[in-house]
């Protein structure tokens, strides 16, 4: 959030959690949601629609690119679609905000424009690489200029892309998806292979927009030349976001939390799995199908957490979690072996360095190292910590704050409307005793 006001957060010690938790839409979902409706040919209506910065952003781009979004209730967009090749041209640079999903996605799918584009983000965003996507879009024939493999991208359009079948170096399902969203609009097949199967949710919401695809854990394939038909979207519940209630119902004692309708795509959930691997009480009930993805109702009751050696398996199905599985490995008995999460080094911050200096300002013993580290389950004590801008780690550590023997300052908050806003409010209302400080 650049040139924005910076906010401290202080989370305090409190009592058992209880209640109903309605966490907000998936941003993942809402990001594709607003993304493929524009591109569809009719009228589509999203449900859920997460109302952050990220997302909005993202809106905010298609906007500029032409598209008409009608803003009703909270949660809820009608987009009426332009076709795949109804956008127009921007008058000045897209900004995506904070949203590197937003950047990523925008890069594949403008690739295939009659147009010229210019993709800009925030502080953070233009410090993350982008040669990644680029140079294998580069491949399909794409032309992007950036700076040194960094925002600002500047997309040139006209030219002409043919479907690649591209290996990715690391599992990613935002490259992953940048390449199926240029692959729309390219000449033959487009076919990712990943290292290790990401999230499928490009995959699913194409096919429930009515694109031919084929797709199984670890590869997808599809053509170009078809068309995409507008369909309702009913976006579920962030997983991501129900992370830090779940962490917190289990290490706090006489917690008990409900989270109605949350996501639980089986490449999204490792922390679900990764929790109940160290003894947390974690049910799911009424489970069904919102907008091609699978939902439940997750159940956390307090449970005493051990500690584990991390499946490297459940790695690439919990990238954004991880600073919440620090937590709660701070909170168990034990050690916590993570290894295999390199990956974590290049998110909104270096996540494995910001949870390890935060943990260590807190008295938790963390050995990092370049792909993970050890953390030794134990008191967590009173003090300051840095979010540096990220708003997961600022999350986490008002979970931390919870069972910390006494407040804990977290500095540069701003960044949680990015994905989820009214945390704080909603924090409290079950329990949380956070408080935050405009400076």
């Amino acid at each position: 959030m650049s040139g924005a006001q910076r906010v401290d957060w202080t989370s305090r010690p409190a009592g058992p959690l209880n209640g109903v938790v309605r966490v907000p839409g998936d941003k993942s979902v809402s990001h594709r949601a607003m993304m493929l409706g524009a591109i569809a040919e009719g009228v589509s209506h999203i449900h859920g629609f997460l109302e952050g910065e990220d997302t909005r952003a993202t809106a905010a781009v298609m906007q500029q690119l032409g598209v008409r979004i009608d803003a009703l209730a909270g949660g809820e967009r009608v987009v009426h679609g332009v076709g795949l090749h109804g956008l127009r041209a921007a008058a000045g640079a897209l900004d995506c905000g904070n949203a590197g999903t937003g950047m990523r996605l925008l890069t594949g799918l403008l690739a295939g424009q009659a147009f010229d584009s210019t993709l800009v983000g925030d502080e953070s965003l233009s410090k993350r690489p982008m040669r990644r996507v680029t140079d294998p879009l580069a491949q399909m024939g794409a032309r992007i200029e950036s700076d040194g493999g960094l925002p600002p991208l500047r997309v040139h359009g006209g030219q002409r892309l043919h479907g690649i079948r591209y290996t990715l170096p690391v599992a990613s399902a935002q490259v992953k998806s940048a390449l199926l969203l240029a692959g729309l609009y390219a000449q033959g097949d487009t076919e990712v292979i990943e290292p290790h199967p990401t999230r499928d949710y490009t995959e699913r919401m194409l096919a429930a927009f009515g694109w031919p695809i084929e797709f199984s854990p670890g590869r997808a394939r599809l053509s170009g030349g078809h068309a995409l038909r507008a369909t309702e979207v009913r976006v579920p519940a962030d997983f991501s976001s129900a992370a830090f209630f779940l962490v917190a119902g289990s290490i706090v004692p006489g917690a008990e939390l409900r989270l109605p309708a949350v996501g639980l795509n089986p490449r999204r959930t490792g922390l679900l799995q990764a929790l109940r691997l160290m003894g947390a009480d974690i049910r799911v009930e009424n489970e069904g199908e919102s907008g091609g993805e699978p939902v439940g109702d997750l159940v956390v009751r307090h449970a005493p957490l051990r500690g584990i050696e991390l499946p490297e398996a459940l790695v690439p199905d919990m990238i954004d979690e991880f600073p919440a599985l620090f937590v709660a490995a701070a909170a168990a008995e034990g050690a916590t072996v993570v290894s295999g999460a390199a990956e974590l080094r290049v998110k909104e911050s270096d996540r494995l360095a910001s949870m390890a200096a935060g943990l260590q300002a807190l008295g938790v013993n963390v050995e990092e190292r370049p792909d993970g580290a050890t953390i030794h389950g134990g008191p967590i004590g009173s003090g300051t910590i840095d979010s540096h801008g990220d708003h997961r780690i600022a999350m986490s550590f008002a979970v931390a704050g919870l069972i910390a023997q006494g407040p804990v300052r977290i500095g540069d908050c701003a960044n949680v409307a990015t994905s989820f806003p009214g945390f704080m409010e909603l924090a409290n209302g079950c329990g949380f005793d956070l408080g935050g400080v405009a400076l």
